[in-house]
Order: C-alpha cells, then structure tokens, then sequence
C-alpha cells in the first residue's frame, strides 16, 4: 500500500510510506506539520483536517 501526502499551506510533497504489514499510520506523522493533509486518490484531491477538538473531516 502506498500513501502520498502533501503539506496543505508548502505544498511540499513528502516521500511516499511504503506499508507492507497492514500497521496504521499514527495520525501525529500525518500532521506533524499542521492540522491539515493534502491526499491524491485516483485522480481526485481530498483534504484531511483535524480540528480543535481532535476530530478528522475528510473533504475532496
């Protein structure tokens, strides 16, 4: 499985993660560098965000 994240404010493409046992990814890597987390899925741009209340609203 291959994930590609892309900082929301730089635009700075971050190295894809390369998982092969399944293991979840701690959500404090994904937003290590803000609340908010570019995503490409087939094509399509989504957003991921956390809010104040530690809550995750995925947008395209």
């Amino acid at each position: 499985m291959t994930y590609q994240t892309t900082h929301a404010t730089s635009n700075t493409e971050v190295p894809h993660v390369r998982l092969n046992d399944g293991s979840p990814i701690p959500s404090e890597r994904l937003f290590s560098k803000g609340d908010e987390v570019l995503i490409t899925h087939n094509g399509e741009q989504y957003r991921l965000r956390r809010t104040r209340n530690g809550k995750l609203i995925l947008t395209k």
